[in-house]
């Protein structure tokens, strides 16, 4: 079974989670933001991943430790299902249109963290969310689950579809990533012999 149970608390942030890399994309997102839950949801359903997540932050303050230490826990989360990545194809991609908005995202497993963000959102805010944040998000994602991570935007005029866009592409390059390949099924895919 590829899942993970975490919990971690901080002064800013109570965060318990549990995932299912081989889900069917069913989802319960609580992280006090009601545009990140969406996100999340988006997330999981595109990527087939059985995601649970609570969230209690600081919101009075913003949504930054929240955004930002849910990304963190995600990618722990990934982390610790993956185990030592027998078997995964490593390498995801996904060019994905939402509605004007086109989003590239491609990602490896590679056991480096680095994100490449080039996104250009027009606005500040989708309803309450700092639009900035999606890269707080990403970033914590990377650096824990320990990926390199590309997301560019090559179109879009409309903030929520260009973040929408980079949530789903993220999840189905994910997928991709995460997948297993009979052929390789018991070989670690590096010629390190580990990632």
């Amino acid at each position: 079974m590829r899942t993970a149970k975490l919990s971690r608390t901080t002064a800013e942030t109570d965060i318990t989670l549990t995932l299912d890399l081989d889900g069917t994309g069913k989802s319960t997102v609580d992280a006090d933001c009601g545009f990140l839950n969406h996100m999340l949801t988006l997330f999981a359903r595109h990527g087939r991943f059985d995601l649970t997540l609570t969230c209690k932050g600081d919101t009075d303050v913003d949504y930054h430790h929240t955004t930002e230490d849910v990304g963190i826990v995600l990618g722990q989360a990934f982390a610790e299902a993956l185990g030592d990545k027998r078997g995964i194809r490593r390498y995801g991609s996904m060019l994905l249109p939402m509605d004007e908005a086109l989003i590239l995202c491609a990602l490896d497993l590679s056991g480096r963290a680095y994100l490449g963000y080039d996104m250009s959102i027009p606005t500040q805010k989708v309803g309450d969310f700092d639009t900035e944040l999606a890269k707080e998000f990403f970033w914590g994602f990377a650096r824990s689950a320990a990926c390199t991570l590309h997301l560019r935007q090559l179109a879009g005029e409309n903030a929520h579809h260009i973040l929408e866009g980079a949530f789903k592409a993220f999840g189905r390059a994910l997928r991709e990533a995460v997948s297993i390949e009979e052929a390789y099924r018991d070989e670690i895919p590096s010629t390190k012999g580990m990632l």
